[in-house]
């Protein structure tokens, strides 16, 4: 029964965290005239260069939603198709200047706005729930990480 309890609880820690940081990743992304799905996008392509289909997979996202989304975004400048280099038939999404401009302004905001939540952790458990979430990623049968990363890496911030 205690097993049955910590798991209950677990999940409802997990749902509360996610629709807690989903409302302010929804508030960053609607000031800057960005959908849940488009923030989304900019975050997985600061250090990746992901062909469409497997960004689509990825985001659960049938093919002609995610083409939709793409030209969105490349209408604002954000990001670029571009023919792969190793299969001249699939097409890589990129983002340019602009968006990553874009992407690491939100990003900065959104430390920001998570701030008071990581700060009454304190420093010493930081690092741990950084490595227990880490650990729990990958959960829905999707690379942990998101789509295979193509080409030179960026450390995250």
């Amino acid at each position: 029964m205690r097993g049955i309890m910590t798991s209950d609880a677990l999940v409802d820690a997990l749902v509360r965290s996610t629709f807690q940081v989903a409302g302010v990743l929804t508030r960053i992304g609607a000031r800057h005239d960005l959908s849940f799905t488009q923030l989304r996008v900019l975050g997985l392509l600061r250090d990746r260069r992901p062909r469409m289909t497997e960004l689509a997979r990825f985001l659960g996202l049938d093919k002609s939603t995610m083409s939709g989304l793409i030209d969105r975004a490349e209408r604002r400048g954000l990001v670029v198709r571009d023919r792969n280099p190793e299969d001249r038939r699939a097409v890589d999404v990129v983002i340019t200047p602009a968006g990553r401009e874009l992407a690491e302004q939100v990003y900065d905001e959104i430390r920001s706005a998570l701030e008071p939540v990581t700060d009454r952790l304190g420093p010493e458990h930081h690092d741990r729930l950084a490595e227990l979430l880490d650990a729990a990623h990958g959960f829905a049968g999707l690379p942990p990480d998101g789509p295979e990363v193509r080409g030179p890496r960026r450390a995250s911030s």
